[in-house]
C-alpha cells in the first residue's frame, strides 16, 4: 500500500525519491503484488515505469499473469541473503545504467 501511495503521489513525505525501476515482490502483506502491478500499469504517470518482479513464487500462473500485466522482467529471487543482494544489485545496474529508455521518458518523480 505504501508503494502505491508513493507511486501515485499520495505519500506524505516531501522528499520522495525519483524512481528509475520498481523491484516488486508478488507476496506482499496487504496488497497482492499483481494488484500493485495492475495499479502501476493503469496509471498515466506510471504506465511506462520499468517493473521487475523479484519473487520466490514458482507458480506458473504468477509468471504468466505478470507478463500479461506488462512486467518488464520476472526473476526468481535467491533464497540465500548474499545471493539475493547480489541479484538485486545486478538488476538495478541493468535497468538504471544499461537499459535504453525512450528519449522522452525520464525517471519517474511523483
Amino acid at each position: 500500500m505504501e508503494a502505491l501511495e508513493v507511486l501515485h503521489g499520495s505519500a506524505s513525505g516531501a522528499n520522495v525519491p525519483r524512481i528509475g525501476v520498481v523491484l516488486l515482490d508478488l507476496k506482499l502483506p496487504r496488497v497482492d503484488g499483481l494488484q500493485v502491478l495492475r495499479a502501476i500499469r493503469g496509471g498515466d504517470r506510471t504506465r511506462l515505469l520499468p517493473v521487475v518482479v523479484l519473487t520466490s513464487s514458482r507458480e506458473e500462473h504468477d509468471l504468466i499473469e505478470s507478463y500479461k500485466l506488462g512486467v518488464n522482467s520476472y526473476v526468481r529471487k535467491p533464497v540465500e541473503f548474499d545471493a539475493f543482494v547480489e541479484a538485486a544489485r545486478h538488476i538495478g545496474m541493468y535497468w538504471l545504467l544499461l537499459n535504453e529508455r525512450p528519449p522522452t521518458e525520464r525517471p519517474y518523480s511523483p
